[in-house]
C-alpha cells in the first residue's frame, strides 16, 4: 500500500513538471524563435503544428468522470497557471528591450507571435484565475489582463458573460450568420460597455462614483496606457507600437475564441427570462493536445455548466454540440466565413436555428 501511494504521489508530480516545462517553453517561444531571425516559426507552430498534432492524436481514449484520484494528493494542477504571470512578465519585458532592434515588418510578425502567447496562454489562465475565490487567484488574474490591455474583461466574463450567455443581450454570443469580423467589433465595444455599467451600478449602490479608482474598468485600462508609456519610456515608438499591437492581437484572439465557443446557440425565452444555462448552450470540443494546451477550456460546456469548476476537474459532455476540431484549427477556420459557415451551420442544434436569424 505504500509503495502504491508513493506511486500516485510520483505521478502528478511528473506530470506537472512535463507541464510546466512545456508552459515555459510556450510562454518564451518567440523569444527563441526572434533570436534566430525566425519571429514568424511561433505561428507555424501554433496554427499548423498543433492543430496538426491535436487532429492525429484526437480525443483522449478514456476521460474520467471523476477528478483523477492523483489529484488529491498534490495541489501542483492548482498552482500552475499562477506561473503564468512571472513568464507573461518576462516575455513582455524582453519583447520590449528587443523591438528597437527589429525592422519593421520583423516587429509586427513579431507582435502577433507575442499576442499568440498573451492572449492564446495568458488570457485563459487570466480566465480561470478570475472564476477562483482566492484573492491571490484574482489580482494575478488582472495583471494578466492588464498586459493586454482587457482589465475589464474579468468583471464582464464573470457578471456579464455568464448571466446573459445564449441570449441576444450578450455581445459575446455570436448569432448563427454572424461573421467573426463583425462579431469582434460588437463583442469589443458591447463588452467594456457592459463591464462599465455593472462598476458603476456596483458603485452607485455604495454611494461612490462610477469615476473612482475602485471602477476596474477605469482602472484596468488606466493601468493598462500606464504600461504603454512605460513601453514607449523603455524603448521608443517601437517599443511601445509593439506592445501596443501584441495586446491588439491578443484581444483578437479572445473574441476569436468567444465567437467559436457559443456561435449560433441560443437559450429558450421562459416567460420575461430564460431558460436556465446548460451544457447544450456552448460547444465542446474534446481534443487531448489543445485542452492540455489551453487548461481544459475547450470543455467549455461544463465550464457553463458548472462555472465554479476548476480546470482539472472539468469534463467532456457527449450530448452537448461538438466541434470538429480544437480550437487553434478553429481559429483559423473562423477567419474564413464562407468556410465557417459551411462547416458549421449545419451543426446547430435546431432548438437554435428558429431563434436567431442571420
Amino acid at each position: 500500500m505504500t509503495a502504491q501511494l508513493q506511486q500516485h504521489r510520483a505521478m502528478p508530480i511528473a506530470a506537472g513538471l512535463v507541464s510546466l516545462i512545456f508552459l515555459t517553453g510556450f510562454a518564451l517561444m518567440p523569444l527563441h524563435w526572434v533570436s534566430v531571425g525566425a519571429p514568424w516559426a511561433s505561428l507555424l507552430v501554433a496554427f499548423v503544428a498543433i492543430p496538426l498534432i491535436d487532429l492525429w492524436v484526437g480525443p483522449p481514449r478514456k476521460r474520467s468522470e471523476r477528478p483523477q484520484t492523483v489529484n488529491r494528493f498534490i495541489s501542483i494542477a492548482r498552482w500552475l497557471p499562477r506561473v503564468q504571470l512571472l513568464l507573461q512578465s518576462v516575455l513582455l519585458i524582453q519583447a520590449v528591450r528587443i523591438a528597437p532592434s527589429l525592422s519593421w515588418g520583423e516587429l509586427l510578425v513579431f507582435g502577433i507571435a507575442v499576442g499568440t502567447v498573451t492572449g492564446g496562454l495568458g488570457i485563459t489562465v487570466a480566465h480561470e484565475l478570475a472564476h477562483r475565490a482566492s484573492s491571490l487567484d484574482r489580482i494575478i488574474a488582472k495583471a494578466l489582463l492588464v498586459m493586454v490591455g482587457y482589465g475589464h474583461f474579468v468583471i464582464e466574463h464573470v457578471r456579464g458573460h455568464h448571466v446573459r450567455v445564449a441570449t441576444p443581450e450578450d455581445p459575446a454570443t455570436a448569432p448563427r450568420g454572424m461573421s467573426v469580423y463583425r462579431f469582434i467589433v460588437r463583442s469589443v465595444v458591447g463588452s467594456f460597455a457592459h463591464a462599465w455599467r455593472l462598476e458603476a451600478m456596483r458603485l452607485q449602490h455604495q454611494g461612490r462614483s462610477a469615476w473612482s479608482a475602485a471602477n476596474w474598468t477605469l482602472t484596468g485600462s488606466v493601468l493598462a496606457v500606464a504600461l504603454l508609456v512605460l513601453a514607449a519610456w523603455v524603448g521608443g515608438v517601437k517599443a511601445a507600437t509593439l506592445f501596443a499591437f501584441q495586446a491588439a492581437w491578443a484581444v483578437v484572439l479572445l473574441e476569436v475564441i468567444n465567437y467559436i465557443e457559443h456561435y449560433g446557440l441560443q437559450r429558450r425565452p421562459v416567460g420575461d427570462r430564460y431558460e436556465a444555462v446548460g451544457a447544450e448552450h456552448s460547444w465542446n470540443a474534446d481534443f487531448t493536445i489543445s485542452n492540455w494546451i489551453l487548461f481544459n477550456l475547450q470543455l467549455h460546456a461544463d465550464h457553463h455548466a458548472n462555472m465554479q469548476r476548476p480546470y482539472e476537474e472539468l469534463r467532456s459532455v457527449p450530448t452537448a454540440p461538438q466541434l470538429p476540431a480544437g480550437y487553434p484549427a478553429m481559429t483559423l477556420l473562423a477567419l474564413i466565413p464562407p468556410a465557417w459557415f459551411a462547416v458549421m451551420d449545419h451543426r446547430i442544434p435546431v432548438r437554435s436555428w428558429a431563434t436567431y436569424a442571420p
